[in-house]
């Protein structure tokens, strides 16, 4: 493997670093955002959900925009921005301040988030290997040290624009820096003239074969936004922990999500990606199940660490998947899925809320259970297919994703 590849790996994932740190110092420290603008509990909804609807429509517009423009190049332009409007959210005073700054941020997280997937995925390609779960698990470690560093900002009772103010001082020179070894798929030498002229003829995405991943995305999504919003209440007040104990799941939780992504490339080269979803979904179901009928807060501990050994491939996997199946326009691919992200995040938390008053909030776990184990339905769509690239030609080194045509 070439030297230029493996820098290009290497900047890549620190990039899934950045973008993992910057997410959680956001997502973590929202109470002290609500305090800061003084938002009522009535209009904070409105300003969540309007985060993940602008990435959704930043995903889209991303599709259309690196048919001019390169993934890497992109990817190189929409970081700053993601970190200068942290910063924004955390310096401003007037909640239209506030309402700018996530509206930048939404914009730019979404096509920060499907370039950086569809750079992954043309890497993978290049490297005839499953290497993607391993991005995901940067951005795993990335989250963990912004949610530790929210944390310590916290404790020490620091302003917003304190605690942000180093963490892009010292992310975006280093991201600009990283950024000089974007490279996609064409950076290997290993693909073929064939391969490259299909590239370049390009291939329309077909949304009714790529609908089952979309699902697959969008329940994925919803099982994660149900860690992320739930877990907390549900071991306090439906399993009775103490306030303190009640904010270890979700830290348990990151932790094994790391941990599964960083064997799970392992996984998937011996094994295969089909075998690896449909044990990851099993896992997942069957920490959903045990956290439904958990008798204490330990039990419940339990069953949100499997949440996170099942749950952690499902969303790599997703995006390799996509890039498979239509090699000639994995870039498209990538950016309609990376939609339903968004999709399932909005979708998840209201549902297992809404249930939950409604009916029982160990009830309520069951149903995004019953959705992960959909997953299984959908697990031949993950199975490795032929790359045919036009002239019948075909590229023998089949790897876990399609190739599209990014990088600098």
């Amino acid at each position: 493997m070439t030297d230029v590849l493996r820098r290009g790996r290497a900047s890549l994932a620190f990039s899934f670093f950045a973008q993992g740190a910057t997410f959680a110092l956001l997502v973590t420290r929202i109470p002290a955002i609500q305090d800061r603008y003084g938002v009522s509990d009535a209009l904070l909804p409105v300003f969540l959900a309007a985060v993940p609807i602008l990435a959704g429509v930043g995903s889209v517009t991303t599709e259309q925009l690196v048919k001019r423009i390169r993934p890497g190049l992109l990817l190189r332009c929409l970081q700053p921005v993601v970190l200068l409007a942290l910063l924004g959210v955390g310096s401003g005073e007037h909640l239209a301040e506030l309402g700018i700054a996530l509206g930048a941020f939404g914009l730019a997280v979404g096509g920060l988030d499907a370039s950086m997937n569809m750079l992954g995925v043309s890497l993978q390609r290049a490297y005839g290997r499953s290497i993607m779960l391993s991005f995901h698990a940067a951005f795993s470690l990335g989250g963990i040290v912004g949610a530790s560093l929210a944390w310590a900002g916290a404790h020490w009772h620091l302003a917003l624009w304190v605690s942000y103010l180093p963490v892009v001082a010292v992310l975006l020179p280093a991201t600009l820096v990283g950024s000089r070894w974007y490279v996609g798929g064409g950076a290997s030498a290993d693909v073929p003239e064939e391969a490259e002229e299909g590239e370049r003829q390009g291939q329309s995405v077909v949304f009714k074969l790529l609908l089952p991943l979309c699902l697959v995305m969008t329940f994925a999504y919803i099982g994660d936004s149900t860690v992320s919003n739930w877990s907390a209440k549900y071991l306090k007040d439906v399993l009775g922990s103490s306030e303190q104990l009640s904010t270890v799941p979700y830290n348990v939780y990151m932790v094994t999500t790391l941990l599964g992504r960083t064997l799970g490339d392992s996984g998937v080269r011996r094994f295969g990606a089909v075998a690896v979803v449909r044990l990851g979904a099993l896992v997942a179901a069957v920490g959903f199940a045990v956290v439904a009928v958990a008798p204490g807060a330990w039990v419940g501990m339990l069953g949100f660490t499997l949440l996170g050994l099942g749950l952690c491939v499902l969303v790599p996997q997703t995006f390799a998947a996509a890039g498979r199946l239509f090699p000639g326009a994995s870039d498209a691919a990538v950016a309609r899925l990376n939609v339903f992200n968004y999709v399932g995040f909005l979708i998840g938390s209201p549902l297992v809320g809404a249930l939950g008053d409604a009916w029982s909030y160990r009830w309520a776990m069951l149903v995004p259970m019953v959705l992960v184990l959909v997953t299984l339905v959908y697990a031949r769509s993950f199975a490795p297919q032929p790359d045919r690239y036009g002239g019948g030609h075909e590229w023998p080194r089949t790897a876990d994703v399609g190739r599209g045509s990014n990088g600098l």
